[in-house]
């Protein structure tokens, strides 16, 4: 029997991967940045949980495609979080993997020399080296999970995962998303379906099994206790879902769900219409609905960068990647978002001194 006929037929080749924990022991995370990686997803879970009043912000590149500019970002944002961090918890948006329409550059950990020549595991230890180089600056990172193969390589280093729009109806990433260790949003569909990311939560809050890797490599059946800290991120979607009326509904959804009323409102995508300038416009707008008494705003997203707009048209290979400035969606620079968490800061010290008065 000629099996070659009957299977993998469509496969050109195929290479053995090094196991996750062979790449944690070449770089490990150490006891201190163990400590500080628990320290901001308690920290997440307590906003969650309604037992901290601060306001979450994930907040950085769309995508991560130069690391010297995106530990340059990660330097500017500590730096502004000892001026805002009692008012924002800020997390640094790290995504290494970014799914695609059709196709395209699909991130640092699949092609990180942007050239089409796909090196994966030179992409999984430079993107856990990042994180690592990160985390030792005192700031904690969010994610999108895409690939259900990577938070095995990368997981004990992220505070915050997100589950994007094209994949929150998965049945794969829902199972995922119930054994990972942080708190992970799952963003209503590219329609703007919110129903659909709140089965996603639901699903994710339960016990699952399924098949994935072991530190070791090996294939094995998880069984999950299900994740409590799962939550809606709100991205818009043929129109923007970031209106009080939007959140309203949103909101008793999620009670006749039996869910908790957390609502991160992603600033970019639909909500901004696809114009990276109109994302400080709804930030203010969600901003203000704090102010006039919405508890359900739990967090916001920014896709911010050091240079404002993107490399639009980017093709692996074909095109230099400029620094500090996109290469996937277009984002706001730094210093707008340096003044918008500024200002964002003053605004919630000052509703909470109002509250306290009362």
């Amino acid at each position: 029997m000629d099996e070659t006929r009957l299977f993998n037929i469509h496969i050109r080749s195929e290479k053995p991967l090094v196991s996750p924990a062979d790449i944690k022991a070449e770089l490990p995370l150490s006891a201190n940045l163990e400590q500080a990686v628990l320290a901001a997803r308690q920290r997440i879970r307590a906003i969650l949980d309604r037992a901290d009043s601060r306001v979450l912000a994930i907040v950085g590149p769309c995508s991560i495609h130069d690391v010297d500019s995106g530990l340059e970002y990660a330097r500017r944002l500590k730096a502004l979080d000892a001026d805002v961090g009692d008012a924002i918890t800020l997390v640094m948006r790290v995504y290494f993997e970014k799914p695609r329409t059709t196709v395209g550059w699909k991130g640092l950990i699949n092609d990180p020399r942007l050239d089409g020549s796909f090196r994966i595991e030179e992409g999984l230890r430079l993107a856990r080296r990042f994180l690592l180089d990160v985390a030792a600056m005192g700031l904690p990172c969010g994610t999108e999970a895409l690939d259900p193969v990577v938070p095995q390589y990368i997981g004990d280093a992220i505070a915050w995962t997100a589950i994007g729009a094209r994949t929150s109806e998965s049945q794969t990433h829902r199972e995922l998303a119930s054994g990972l260790s942080s708190p992970v949003g799952f963003k209503n569909t590219t329609d703007g379906n919110m129903e659909l990311a709140i089965n996603a939560i639901q699903s994710a809050g339960q016990p699952h099994h399924f098949l994935g890797i072991t530190q070791n490599g090996r294939i094995a059946v998880f069984h999950t206790r299900g994740n409590p800290h799962a939550h809606i991120i709100l991205r818009g979607g043929s129109r923007p879902n970031y209106d009080s009326a939007s959140l309203a509904y949103c909101r008793e959804k999620l009670r006749a769900a039996g869910l908790p009323q957390n609502i991160v409102v992603d600033c970019s995508h639909g909500n901004s219409e696809k114009d990276f300038a109109r994302q400080p416009a709804v930030f203010n707008d969600c901003i203000r609905q704090i102010e006039e008494g919405n508890t359900a705003i739990v967090g916001l997203m920014l896709e911010s960068n050091l240079a404002a707009g993107n490399r639009s048209g980017f093709a692996p290979g074909s095109d230099a990647a400029p620094a500090g400035l996109s290469i996937t969606d277009a984002c706001i620079d730094w210093d707008t978002t340096e003044s918008l968490l500024r200002d964002a800061a003053a605004r919630l010290r000052a509703l909470q001194a109002s509250r306290l008065s009362k």
